[in-house]
């Protein structure tokens, strides 16, 4: 097995097609994601980039191509998908944290379940993370008693308490009230300078020009453009981004 550390991609992405019915939402993409690369996947909504992110997560099952992450061929029917999915860590748009467990033991439950850890060291690396992301006075709170913005760090510290080789993240900002999107891109900024890998679907234009190393625009399935995100951002070659842009981007 070649591993990423060897200079090869950690995630590479070939040919990879998904359709729902008639519905073709990717329809062919490659992608390459390096170690401690952050890469951003700006479109329109139903452009593909959740899906996307569902496949490489093996939420979503191809109907064509190949995934590997650290060299190894995860769209394997004989690959174990939970023991893929430890080596990730995917945060979704509406948290998916559980209402009748306390924030600790939502951050610890993946450690305890998946991972069989016991759990008093499940629930100490928990409240470590917490403490990282800046929560650890809530710990002991139920979800519904934090704002959103908080929800969405618990969400992240969730994801980052099994220490996993790559981060997907799919429009974590996008259920948030504005004056709360700002806590979680800080945050974001701060694991970009941690060294984290990241895959990102955002419609934040200026986190993704600050904070990506590329940004690729998807469209109707496609990546119809890839390329330093500044570039992508301000002098994109495509019509199609060009387009894109002029919606998201304020005059």
């Amino acid at each position: 097995m070649i591993s990423a550390d060897d200079g090869a991609p950690l995630l590479r992405v070939r040919g990879v097609r998904k359709a729902f019915g008639d519905n073709v939402v990717l329809d062919g993409i490659d992608l390459d994601v390096r170690a401690h690369q952050v890469i951003a996947l700006i479109g329109a909504s139903g452009s593909g980039k959740s899906t996307l992110l569902r496949t490489i997560n093996l939420l979503e099952e191809v109907d064509d191509g190949d995934i590997w992450l650290d060299g190894q061929d995860i769209c394997d029917p004989r690959v174990d998908a939970n023991a893929v999915r430890a080596r990730m860590g995917m945060v979704f748009q509406s948290y998916n944290l559980f209402g009748h467990l306390r924030v600790l033991e939502n951050v610890a439950l993946a450690q305890r379940l998946v991972h069989k850890v016991a759990r008093s060291e499940a629930e100490a690396k928990a409240l470590a993370m917490l403490e990282r992301v800046g929560l650890a006075d809530k710990a002991r709170s139920f979800p519904d008693e934090l704002s959103g913005g908080q929800q969405q760090r618990v969400a992240i510290a969730r994801a980052l308490v099994s220490s996993p080789r790559l981060l997907l993240l799919d429009e974590v900002t996008s259920a948030l009230d504005p004056e709360l999107v700002g806590e979680v891109l800080d945050l974001l900024t701060e694991l970009r300078g941690e060294g984290f890998t990241m895959l990102i679907a955002t419609h934040e234009m200026a986190f993704a020009r600050d904070v990506a190393d590329e940004v690729c625009f998807l469209h109707h399935g496609r990546i119809h453009e890839q390329g330093p995100a500044a570039q992508v951002l301000t002098e994109p070659r495509e019509a199609r981004t060009r387009e894109f842009l002029r919606r998201m981007l304020p005059r």
